[in-house]
């Protein structure tokens, strides 16, 4: 009896080391998952106006207009207008190849297509400063290794949260995509409508630009392209409304 007893104190505390390792390992994990990296800031230029002399632009801008900034419903619009701004424009202060720093290898071999389609974006353009709305379609075929899906739709706002025109924005996000994640072929595809022709000059409402570019195996490959193509351009399938 002394015996037994003596063997299940032994097993107890074997027992518990064993738990405290796994349950250490497992805390570990989660540790190291929950301090992935965020993007880092891009640096400020030393020049940047001060948010006072920022807003002094508006007050300008309103009398410019016709208007006096010191009536009673423009006395705060400078201000609302300079926090509008800043997230109009948050694009600036991000590193967008920071986004897709981190990446997963164990995708048990998976190494066709990786689609996000209809991605939303808000810009806005550099000649007028005039809002540009629009879809992105980015896609990318993996080699060893993968980003998370949100990643990509992070890099499209890193690039369209600024003034931009979509040719660039178009190259920018194809170019950091496979600069980055170095996979076989990379396709960027986007439509979007420009208030700088619905709004002023030509006044044409409805007309959508599409830009497009492929790199790796989207440009050499045509059933590559062919693929992302009709995937882009067949409708979702996924029911969201109960979602």
């Amino acid at each position: 009896m002394a015996k037994g007893k003596t063997a299940s104190k032994t097993a107890a505390p074997a027992a518990h080391k064993a738990a405290s390792k796994t349950t250490n390992k497992t805390a570990s994990k989660q540790t190291t998952r929950a301090a992935a990296p965020s993007p880092a800031p891009a640096p400020v230029p030393a020049n940047r106006p001060s948010r006072d002399e920022a807003e002094s632009a508006v007050r300008v801008l309103l009398r410019w207009a016709g208007d006096d900034p010191d009536r009673e419903g423009l006395l705060d619009t400078p201000a609302r207008v300079v926090r509008a701004y800043e997230e109009f424009f948050s694009g600036y202060a991000l590193e967008p190849r920071d986004i897709l720093a981190r990446t997963f290898s164990e995708v048990d071999g998976y190494d066709e297509m990786i689609v996000l389609k209809d991605i939303r974006f808000e810009s806005y353009c550099e000649h007028h400063m005039v809002p540009i709305i629009g879809r992105a379609h980015v896609a990318y075929l993996p080699h060893h290794r993968v980003v998370g899906i949100s990643k990509l739709a992070r890099l499209v706002d890193a690039f369209a949260k600024r003034l931009q025109i979509q040719e660039k924005m178009t190259v920018q996000i194809a170019d950091t995509l496979f600069d980055v994640l170095q996979p076989k072929g990379v396709g960027v595809i986007l439509e979007a409508a420009h208030q700088c022709i619905s709004t002023r000059g030509i006044h044409k409402p409805g007309v959508e630009m599409v830009t497009s570019r492929m790199l790796g195996t989207f440009r050499t490959d045509p059933s590559t392209r062919r693929e992302f193509l009709s995937i882009v351009a067949n409708p979702s399938s996924v029911n969201l409304t109960n979602t």
